[in-house]
């Protein structure tokens, strides 16, 4: 018997009828977590998508690219200009209060607690969106990706900052987690009470949305709400609330075009889970944001003449401290001492 090779044994395999193995060809990570000393970039390579947060400036998300294009109203020309002079764009976080207040104070527990107004912290005379929205003391205590999606998570220790705590003293730390998965940014955020007594809770986020395929006055939204919160010349809630379709006569597409919003929207309507939704399309392009069950009410902010729309996840409506202690509001949550708050929006885009 006559022996072959190796190699010739091995050259003559595929004659036989057995193929060798299929090379292994390296393919890309589907989530994947770039980090500088500014910025943390998530990435979703399967769904096109790159998000980019700034934990030293408010924690802000200022970037959120969808193959390409910016779903989000961030008109500065680089990050370094947005420090130099802050103000509301992309993803910012509002707090320790949301909108507005009707006075230089807030009420919890039956007390008021003045604002000094010569710390600097707060200003006019009705406080709008708390202090928090430039904070640069956000500590990044976890940035990753694996398998399943791509986070960051950052941390702000609220009762470290006297300046802070003597306009809001109540103790507590804020955890906002970023996560991309499945073609979604998911904000979580808690809200840990380290104080001795009930906490109030009225932070939102004042997300600016925006679409590149149609202009903003042929784009059509869409409401998961049942009622608005009538509002006096201050843009402060009265109360009184009515039916949404007063205003929009069909919630679930209405044209922009004819309106110019700034007002707050109560009784989300949820599904089984006790999400809501609302969402914003343009030709193909759509939005959607969906709000978790804690959020308890929507301000939608679009202007005429400007390219965006704010679908806000309110944990409150406007005013909701000083509301709830005059019998008006009966929504206000509160975190109770040693435990935590939670909750979650997430941002989908569609028809890129």
């Amino acid at each position: 018997m006559k022996w072959l090779p190796l190699a010739a044994a091995l050259w003559v395999l595929p004659v036989s009828g057995v193929q060798p193995p299929a090379p292994r060809v390296a393919t890309a990570a589907p989530y994947s977590m770039r980090r500088t000393p500014e910025v943390v970039t998530l990435e979703d390579a399967r769904h096109e998508i790159v998000v980019s947060i700034a934990p030293s400036a408010g924690n802000i998300v200022f970037e959120m690219l969808v193959k390409g294009r910016n779903v989000l109203q961030f008109p500065y020309a680089s990050l370094e200009a947005f420090k130099a002079k802050p103000g509301l764009a992309g993803i910012p976080f509002m707090g320790p209060w949301a909108n507005r207040l009707d006075e230089q104070a807030f009420y919890a527990g039956g007390r008021k607690y003045a604002f000094d107004m010569e710390l600097g912290n707060v200003r006019g005379a009705h406080p709008i969106h708390g202090f928090l929205s430039a904070a640069s003391d956000w500590e990044v205590v976890e940035a990753r990706a694996d398998a399943t999606s791509a986070w960051v998570t950052s941390r702000l220790e609220f009762f470290r900052h006297p300046l802070w705590m003597a306009q809001f003293p109540f103790a507590h730390t804020i955890e906002i987690t970023h996560r991309l998965q499945d073609g979604a940014l998911e904000t979580a955020i808690a809200l840990h009470n380290l104080s001795v007594e009930a906490m109030p809770v009225a932070i939102g986020f004042h997300p600016y949305f925006t679409l590149s395929d149609a202009p903003r006055d042929d784009w059509t939204i869409a409401l998961g709400a049942r009622t608005e919160w009538l509002l006096a010349p201050d843009k402060i809630p009265t109360g009184e609330t009515q039916p949404i379709t007063n205003r929009f006569p069909d919630p679930k597409a209405a044209a922009l075009k004819d309106h110019d919003l700034d007002h707050v929207f109560g009784d989300l309507v949820r599904d089984a889970s006790g999400r809501a939704v609302m969402s914003v399309t343009g030709k193909s392009q759509k939005l959607d944001v969906v709000f978790g069950p804690n959020y308890r009410a929507a301000v939608i902010y679009a202007p005429k003449g400007r390219d965006f729309i704010c679908f806000e996840p309110m944990a409150g409506i406007t005013d909701a401290l000083n509301l709830a202690h005059r019998g008006l509001y009966k929504e206000l949550q509160q975190v109770p001492p040693g435990e935590t708050w939670r909750e979650s929006f997430w941002i989908r885009a569609t028809g890129f």
